[in-house]
């Protein structure tokens, strides 16, 4: 039993690896592929349940080794909007369950990008930023672009509109 959980646990990881090497471009995401796709390059396209299955299990692994720093994409649905953070840099801040359950607070730079309009309990959302270990579930943040350039460019998507 060990040996088939360890067996998925790196056909997991190198599915992992295979869709970040090249994080969507959510401005093209759109052209050129099916609702149930994500493009993950030009020449490679993987099912959004894949991807979802696969972040959800990164972000699980991540919260149960205690690990931060994963860039990741996720897909799940707001299920509490809570007040804004305007201590320092100001964020946006609401609460996402993946479809495994597990939970993660998103803090979205609202100085740096549009806060996402018409946010409600209930929503389905689609993120890209930078998973961060806390004891409550993690937090998802880097969710926009970076004006310096030295981080990875993270977005959020709702009903049909790109955050970045």
């Amino acid at each position: 039993m060990k040996r088939i959980l360890l067996l998925i646990a790196v056909v997991a990881a190198a599915l992992l690896s295979y869709v970040q090497q090249a994080p969507q471009d959510p401005a093209s995401s759109s052209q050129g592929s099916s609702p149930a796709q994500t493009q993950t390059s030009a020449s490679r396209t993987v099912p959004a349940s894949a991807t979802a299955a696969i972040a959800t299990d990164a972000i699980e692994r991540a919260f149960a080794g205690q690990r931060s720093n994963l860039q990741v994409e996720v897909q799940g649905k707001v299920s509490r909007v809570l007040s804004d953070d305007n201590d320092g840099s100001r964020h946006q801040r609401f609460v996402v369950a993946l479809p495994s359950g597990h939970t993660v607070l998103v803090a979205h730079n609202i100085d740096l990008a549009d806060r996402v309009a018409d946010l409600q309990s209930g929503d389905t959302i689609t993120l890209y930023g930078e998973y961060e270990w806390n004891t409550q579930g993690g937090v998802m943040h880097w969710t926009h672009h970076d004006p310096d350039g030295s981080h990875v460019d993270g977005w959020i998507k709702h009903r049909g509109r790109t955050y970045q």
